[in-house]
C-alpha cells in the first residue's frame, strides 16, 4: 500500500503540468487561451484503460485484446494532447513559446497519469467481488 507521500507527489507533479498550461495562456506575451484545448485531453486519456481494467478479466494470459485496444486508443489520444498546439503554432492561433509550455506541461501531466497507473493500479486487498 502506497502512502500519502506518493499522492502528495503525484498532486504536485499534476499541478506543475497545469503550472505550464496556464502560463502558456496567460502570459501577457502570450495572451490566448486556445491552448486549454489540451484539457480536454487529460480528461479523456485515462477513459480508455479504466474501462479495459473493468471489462477485462485478470488472467495470466500474455495479450488482452481489450487492454491492447484501450493502449491503442490512449496513445491516439496523448499523440493528439502532443500536435494540438503544434499545429495551432503552424496555424498563427498561438505563439511558438506557448506552444513550448504547452508541451512541457502535457509532459509532465502524462507522466503524472502514467505515475497514477503505475502506482494505484494494482490490485489492492479490499475488493468487492468474492
Amino acid at each position: 500500500m502506497y502512502g500519502v507521500k506518493t499522492l502528495v507527489g503525484l498532486s504536485f507533479s499534476g499541478a506543475i503540468g497545469l503550472t505550464f498550461l496556464l502560463l502558456s495562456c496567460a502570459l501577457e506575451q502570450y495572451g490566448l487561451y486556445w491552448p486549454l484545448f489540451v484539457l480536454f485531453f487529460y480528461a479523456l486519456a485515462p477513459i480508455p484503460t479504466f474501462i479495459s481494467r473493468r471489462l477485462s478479466d485478470d488472467s495470466d494470459v500474455a495479450s488482452n485484446a481489450c487492454r491492447e485496444l484501450a493502449y491503442f486508443f490512449t496513445t491516439g489520444i496523448v499523440v493528439s494532447a502532443f500536435g494540438l498546439p503544434i499545429i495551432m503554432t503552424r496555424a498563427a492561433l498561438i505563439q511558438l513559446g506557448a506552444c513550448g509550455l504547452v508541451i512541457a506541461g502535457n509532459v509532465v501531466i502524462f507522466l503524472t497519469i502514467l505515475g497514477f497507473f503505475l502506482v494505484f493500479g494494482g490490485e489492492d486487498d479490499f475488493s468487492w467481488e468474492q
